[in-house]
Formats: structure tokens, sequence, C-alpha cells
């Protein structure tokens, strides 16, 4: 799969990448919410793990840009943050097309468990 990981922190985006290049998968990241959002306009991802606290430009914003564009539904985002969000606040964001919510500190099980969920979706989807 190819994936894209947009989070502020080199430290995740760097760990990420190596975990999941390991097992296979084609893996590129943006540290910067704009950054990503241009990544995901101009390239084809698979799969996006998008933190939402990210400085000057959230994860937040690059969904409101993303439905804005019509972009969203093309894309299986993963919203992947450390933030106070609640649950209903991600059934919102569920409803306006993000895939779904995974909490940080993550275990690499449930990282291998949302990008296999992930890629069942798209297989089904037809993408």
């Amino acid at each position: 799969m190819r994936i894209l990981i947009v989070d502020d922190s080199h430290e995740i985006t760097d760990l990420l990448v190596k975990v999941l290049t390991t097992v296979g998968h084609d893996v590129v990241s943006a540290e910067a919410g704009r950054e990503g959002l241009d990544m995901i306009i101009n390239g084809k991802f698979d799969l996006v793990f998008l933190d939402i606290a990210m400085p000057d430009f959230s994860g937040l914003d690059v969904i409101d840009q993303l439905i804005r564009s019509g972009r969203m539904k093309q894309n299986t985002v993963v919203l992947f943050t450390a933030s106070s969000i609640t649950d209903a606040e991600v059934a919102e964001l569920v409803k306006k097309g993000v895939h779904s919510c995974l909490r940080k500190p993550v275990r690499i099980e449930a990282l291998f468990e949302k990008v296999e969920e992930a890629g069942r979706a798209r297989v089904a989807a037809g993408n």
C-alpha cells in the first residue's frame, strides 16, 4: 500500500515510515498540514494517517479542505492523534468521510490492524 503520514512530530513520522516500510509498504511523510494537503491533492495514497493537532494548519483544516475540494471520498483518512477528541467528535468526522481514529500512543498491532482494515475497505470499494 502507498501510505502518507502527516504529523508535526519528526520522531513519530520517522518511526512510522520505518515500521511500515519494513513490512513492505511505500510510505512517505509530511510534517505540516499544508504540506500534507498538497501531497494528498497531488498524489495517490491508499491510506493517510493524519494528526489533528498541528500548528498553523491542523488536521481538521486538512479535512475541511478535502471536503471543499470534493476529494475527501477519494482518500482513506485515519485520524492519528493524542488530542482529547471525543468519541462524538470522531463520529461527526466519520460522517464527513474520515475512516476512523487511532489514538496515540499507539500499539504497533493496532497500527497494523488499521492498515489492514483500510486495505480491505479499498478493495471492497473497488479502488
